[in-house]
């Protein structure tokens, strides 16, 4: 929430202290008045600017921590308030439904490396024998085969001979021939099944083929895959800090079911589903209006006064200023954070302060008292000396205060008297505002 500037607060004083000086002068009769016992002039100081903002105090760095995947809460180590490191076990996520899956994946790992394993080894030595029996076999039907090709050749040729002297009837000569072409076939299927058999002994030799064995590495690779991925939601189950810092907030307890949520929320409604919020170092963020951010400099000192503390002032650095203005109530503000210097171990994360950003140091300043300063009609002004030195309305516009002056930066002149109490016998009724200015 912001506070309204030291200054307009002294505004406010002011204006309490000339009205009971006006109810004093009212009960005073008319005389004559020592106008130097009731005005004061306006003199030229050093003066060192103030740029007053409200502010906040807010962690640098907070973040709400929910588990990866919903589950349970199965133990909690930290309570609000604690103190944390990096790395540290905030809380543990029942794991039961994943070592269950990490089992069955170790399974599935040890079932594609045998695979592989015997992808690897090749046939076994019986394979290798059956293999060799069966070309040595195909090879002896092939040698059958070409001796029934040899004898049905040469009968062909006796059967050609006796046909060509008479001796034999045509269908004897086709009956050799379709004999002789019948052991040519025989012989060819004999010599294909030898092909065959050899090169089946080959490959039981050589083990198995490349296909083969890619395939068993590709199912290794997938199962190993697989338990890398269920091992990392196990290791999901555990909540670490993800920094040194302190418990802030604790959402819930032992045996409550959390689901996923942001990581990182300044909303605490929102965290309904996180486990504990963790917040580090302390700042405040101020915010400054559109028309004073300009003389806001990164490292330009700043004292800051909380609520809390009414009577201490604490000081800072000018850490960083957003480059991007924000809307706060229909005005147009820059988030400015401050670098705490001191109370860091007083002040806390949320409380309501207000600071004064350290400006230039002016050798030739007007300045004024803060209680002659008052308001009439919405006008900030101060009364002066007027006709027969009864005491005037006059606007002023007020630049920085310090202590209980006020820089007046235009409305005044040096030398010029203003009033501090008003004369006897006049009151705020019948003083002149502006109507004769």
């Amino acid at each position: 929430m912001k506070r309204p500037w030291p200054w307009l607060l002294a505004l406010g004083v002011a204006g309490l202290i000339a009205a009971g000086a006006i109810a004093f002068a009212f009960s005073r009769r008319p005389s004559d008045y020592d106008l130097d016992a009731l005005t004061v002039p306006v003199t030229s100081t050093q003066l060192t600017v103030r740029i007053s903002a409200s502010g906040n105090v807010s962690p640098i760095r907070t973040v709400n921590l929910s588990p990866q995947s919903a589950g349970t809460v199965q133990a909690l180590f930290v309570e609000q308030g604690s103190s944390v490191t990096a790395g540290q076990v905030i809380a543990r996520m029942d794991s039961e439904p994943i070592n269950a899956q990490i089992v069955q994946n170790q399974a599935s790992v040890a079932e594609a490396q045998a695979q592989l394993d015997e992808a690897l080894r090749g046939a076994s030595r019986t394979d290798i024998d059956q293999a060799a029996a069966n070309a040595e076999a195909t090879r002896a039907q092939l040698t059958d085969a070409r001796a029934r090709l040899t004898l049905s050749q040469n009968e062909l040729s006796r059967s050609q001979s006796l046909f060509d002297q008479g001796g034999i009837a045509r269908s004897d000569l086709d009956s050799a021939l379709n004999d002789s072409r019948s052991a040519s076939a025989g012989v060819a299927q004999a010599q294909a099944r030898l092909a065959e058999a050899e090169a089946r002994l080959a490959d039981q030799q050589n083990g198995s083929d490349r296909e083969t064995i890619a395939q068993a590495q590709a199912r290794l690779n997938r199962a190993k895959g697989q338990l890398q991925a269920v091992q990392i939601q196990l290791e999901e189950t555990v909540i670490r800090a993800p920094f040194d810092g302190i418990v802030t907030q604790r959402f819930a307890d032992e045996g409550a079911f959390v689901t996923p949520t942001a990581t990182a929320s300044e909303v605490t409604s929102a965290t309904s589903t996180a486990i504990v919020a963790i917040a580090s170092g302390l700042e405040v963020i101020a915010e400054v209006t559109e028309a004073d951010i300009s003389r806001i400099k990164v490292g330009q000192s700043v004292e800051i006064q909380a609520d809390a503390f009414p009577e201490q002032t604490f000081k800072g650095n000018v850490r960083l200023i957003a480059p991007e203005a924000i809307e706060k109530l229909n005005v147009t503000v820059f988030q400015v954070r401050i670098q705490l210097v001191t109370g860091l171990d007083q002040l806390r994360s949320n409380m309501n302060t207000t600071v004064a950003f350290i400006g230039d140091q002016l050798s030739d300043a007007l300045v004024i008292p803060a209680v002659s300063v008052i308001t009439q009609g919405g006008e900030t002004g101060v009364l002066v000396p007027g006709e027969s030195d009864q005491a005037e309305f006059k606007p002023v516009v007020l630049g920085s205060q310090e202590g209980d002056r006020i820089q007046v930066l235009d409305g005044l002149e040096k030398g010029d008297r203003i009033f501090i109490d008003l004369p006897p016998g006049q009151s705020l009724e019948n003083l002149t505002f502006g109507q004769d200015r």
